[in-house]
């Protein structure tokens, strides 16, 4: 029963969006929007709270929002970790157990609407923008982005290629605009004309079109050192993905996994991880 009203409610929801746009375009646009990027989880559960209680570090301005930092101190090289879509920063406490055995600096982030950030909806320009504060701020040496956290990471870069990162790790992360824009109107059987209102919205808010936001266009503009990971079975982001992104990131190294999922948290891939910040 739940998995009928899952897929029934966002046809309705689809369907009132379809009929009020005949006469509100700009206003269900927006709705649809808001809906698009608002994330249904991702605010601390109880069994992380004691981890992230322990590091939480500075919080940040950015606009309207307060980004949360959490920080683990190390002599060595810092690091910034930049959580995916309905997570936070308690998705990294293998990788910082690891990270703490090289003596890294590391610093994490949580996004907006996600962890203790505060914030209602989520979008990788914002994100990109909160780590902007937070760069800016810790002024961290190498980064590794998971899933949205990847994407967000590289759109990060592009749009300020006066940073002072070295290397950057994507794991698991999509590449493509137009393919979540697919996916969303498939869910809620949007019809043209409404994605046409909801395109249109986009580009008066960013100044881009579906098709433009694409890290695997934004890469040939980044020089810097990269690693990106990504399972051949990954059900959330495609693996050619980070196929594309590596074609045209003429510095970056391409590991692909087998079996491992979207996750991405075992050792090995913690290990590559390791020897690419050491290399």
């Amino acid at each position: 029963m739940r998995k009928l009203l899952n897929t029934l409610i966002p046809k309705i929801v689809g369907a009132y969006f379809n009929a009020t746009s005949y006469f509100f375009k700009e206003r269900m646009a927006k709705k649809a929007f808001i809906l698009f990027c608002t994330p249904r989880k991702g605010r601390v559960r109880p069994e992380a709270k004691s981890f992230l209680e322990d590091a939480k570090d500075d919080i940040l301005l950015m606009e309207d929002i307060r980004i949360q930092t959490y920080r683990w101190k190390g002599k060595g090289p810092t690091l910034l970790l930049m959580h995916g879509w309905e997570s936070n920063t308690f998705r990294w406490r293998n990788l910082v157990t690891r990270l703490q055995q090289e003596d890294y600096n590391i610093v994490a982030m949580d996004a907006p609407a996600h962890g203790n950030t505060s914030g209602t909806i989520f979008h990788v320009p914002l994100y990109a923008n909160c780590a902007q504060k937070v760069i800016e701020t810790y002024k961290p040496t190498h980064i590794i982005g998971h899933s949205i956290g990847g994407m967000s990471m590289l759109y990060n870069q592009y749009s300020f290629p006066r940073n002072t990162t070295q290397k950057l790790v994507s794991l698991g992360a999509p590449s493509e605009l137009s393919d979540f824009m697919r996916q969303y109107q498939a869910i809620l059987g949007l019809n043209k004309r409404m994605m046409q209102h909801l395109e249109a919205h986009f580009i008066a808010l960013f100044g881009f079109q579906f098709a433009d936001f694409s890290t695997s266009k934004f890469v040939k503009e980044i020089s810097k050192k990269g690693l990106l990971v990504h399972d051949e079975f990954d059900a959330i982001a495609p693996i050619w993905s980070s196929e594309q992104v590596h074609a045209n990131w003429k510095n970056s190294i391409f590991i692909k996994t087998k079996g491992l999922g979207h996750s991405l948290h075992q050792d090995k891939v913690r290990d590559q991880i390791i020897h690419f910040l050491k290399s």
